[in-house]
């Protein structure tokens, strides 16, 4: 059976476990519109802005429970230098498990959480050519509360309802 759930926004019954993100790091939205195409480098899994500063683009996961399947907020975390051309000299490889983790900020706004722009975190590449696991640092933040603690159906109808109809 697949997951569904009611949204509480449009009283509609969706199906499937539903994954939010982003098309690019906050900071790429504070470059003026104008000047974007000449200092940024923006692809789906990558963004370099000004030569100097680098996003990569991963699943913050959140358990569900009585699911398999987590709640996944795509979002954009910097890197150092090396640490993305680590990350980008591994990109092509289907076992690229065994490198990192890697240190990064994360460079999102979502919406539903007090601040959640520049939170510690671990980038965890993967195999077979799926995006990175961004892992929080274990504080109080209720974004990484919510990691370690997993969240109920209704808690997702409810991400869903703020960030998809406000």
């Amino acid at each position: 059976m697949s997951f569904e759930f009611h949204c509480t926004a449009c009283g509609q019954t969706h199906q499937g476990m539903p994954a939010l993100d982003a098309a690019a790091p906050l900071s790429y939205y504070t470059v003026p519109e104008d000047e974007r195409e000449t200092r940024c480098q923006l692809d789906s899994d990558a963004c370099i802005i000004d030569d100097t500063y680098y996003f990569v683009r991963g699943c913050l996961e959140i358990p569900v429970h009585g699911e398999q399947e987590p709640f996944s907020w795509g979002v954009w975390v910097s890197l150092s230098e090396q640490s993305f051309r680590q990350w980008l000299d591994s990109y092509e490889s289907e076992k690229r498990s065994h490198i990192g983790p890697f240190f990064g900020w994360l460079n999102a706004a979502l919406g539903p959480y007090p601040d959640t722009v520049n939170l510690k975190t671990s980038v965890c590449l993967r195999d077979g050519f799926i995006r990175p696991f961004i892992e929080l640092e274990p504080t109080d933040h209720p974004l990484a509360v919510e990691q370690r603690e997993g969240i109920s159906v209704q808690r997702v109808a409810e991400l869903y309802a703020r960030v998809v109809h406000e």
